[in-house]
């Protein structure tokens, strides 16, 4: 199972906003930051608007910051809202095609998996992710 970058760069917009509370953050600075793509990180931050888990300012001294507290972030419920299916084998698909499917025994212990994952996930929130802006090699706000 691999996670995609937009899973990714969703926690890591999230954490660098949880770390910097006390301030609008921008999508320039984070991607900076981080080294990863602005244009991407920018899709990745309309959809947590989009989602509630972000707020937008608007205006020459706009950015974002948490629409919710850091413990209100579950995880597990960022994950369902960012990742676009969980179909980790054919038969999970729409598309199923397989034909063994009616009496495959794999899908079982998967779906098992899959819950145990999303189950783990749930047991964390935001707040267990914070590091402090130091960790950022960020001077902290004045």
């Amino acid at each position: 199972m691999r996670l995609t970058n937009f899973f990714d760069y969703t926690l890591r917009l999230l954490m660098y906003a949880a770390t910097h509370s006390d301030r609008l953050i921008t999508v320039e600075e984070t991607a900076g930051v981080y080294g990863i793509s602005r244009t991407h990180l920018m899709k990745v931050a309309n959809q947590l608007t989009r989602e509630g888990y972000l707020k937008a300012v608007r205006g020459r001294s706009g950015g974002l910051t948490l629409a919710k507290r850091p413990n209100r972030i579950k995880l597990g419920d960022v994950l369902c809202a960012t990742e676009p299916d969980f179909a980790l084998v054919e038969c999970f698909s729409a598309n199923n095609h397989c034909p063994i499917s009616s009496r495959c025994r794999l899908r079982a212990p998967l779906k098992e998996a899959l819950a145990a994952f999303t189950a783990t996930l749930d047991r964390y929130t935001l707040a267990d992710l914070i590091l402090s802006p130091k960790d950022f090699r960020i001077p902290p706000a004045a």
